[in-house]
């Protein structure tokens, strides 16, 4: 059972097995500080939203949702409601096929049961068992999993940084592109090439990453959509879902109907 297996990473990092299966549960608010891993990382979550960010990105996980980190990767989690976490850990060999990039990945029903299922086997299961088939496909249906484009780049540079950690507070407040520019002390032309050159996204592909980041937030928390879409700017609910289903691939209902 879950309840007897340790919810410290720590001592799943060195077992020997290619993959283990770590559950802890975290209540809202819960912030997990900065650390790395030697073995790569599937973190996922049965239930909850989780906030996790590294030096070059930001991502939120929803439950039919996973972040896949790398081995070595730094990063913080925040838990933005509570949260069922159920991580798969990969030693670093067979973590090559997954890439050297964090990736937020679909979840199909599939790899969710074999998720569910492995993290009950012991942390040194039966290599001739069942917790060893289950690490199998578990690791087949990752390498199959698709890439959710839903990421929020972090710039380095300083002129940036102050404008992003400004939007990143208050994604609610619409601002220009020139008023940012007059408030670091740049010029518009400047900030525009920066934002390209830093996050590989235009200011406004950016500033809608974090309006979807947002939005998946206030969701999961259960405020309206209309209120969501209005609050964010959007002229109508409409607006707003036609973005939310480019990129997500479905509707913002359809997505909160699946939890």
């Amino acid at each position: 059972m879950t309840e007897s297996k340790s919810n410290e990473p720590e001592d799943y990092q060195h077992v020997a097995r290619d993959v283990t299966g770590m559950p802890r549960d975290q209540s809202a608010g819960s912030y997990n500080a900065p650390h790395h891993h030697v073995r790569g990382q599937l973190l996922y979550a049965v239930s909850g939203l989780m906030k996790v960010k590294t030096e070059h990105g930001l991502w939120l996980v929803p439950p039919n949702k996973a972040l896949w980190i790398p081995p070595g990767i730094v990063h913080d989690q925040l838990m933005m409601t509570s949260v069922k976490m159920r991580t798969i850990y990969v030693a670093s060999e067979k973590s090559e096929v997954m890439g050297s990039t964090c990736r937020l990945l679909e979840v199909s029903a599939l790899l969710r049961e074999l998720i569910v299922a492995f993290i009950l086997e012991p942390i040194e299961y039966d290599l001739a068992g069942k917790g060893m088939l289950l690490a199998e496909l578990i690791l087949l249906q990752m390498a199959e999993a698709a890439t959710v484009p839903l990421a929020i780049p972090w710039p380095s540079d300083r002129r940036l940084l102050v404008v992003c950690s400004a939007i990143l507070a208050h994604p609610d407040q619409p601002r220009t592109i020139e008023y940012w520019a007059d408030e670091v002390g740049a010029s518009s032309r400047t900030l525009i090439r920066l934002f390209v050159k830093e996050t590989k996204l235009t200011f406004r592909q950016w500033v809608q990453q974090v309006h979807l980041a947002e939005a998946l937030d206030r969701l999961e928390r259960g405020e309206a959509l209309a209120n969501v879409a209005s609050s964010l700017g959007y002229a109508s609910p409409s607006a707003f879902t036609a973005l939310f289903k480019k990129i997500m691939g479905e509707s913002p209902r359809d997505y909160m109907a699946r939890k």
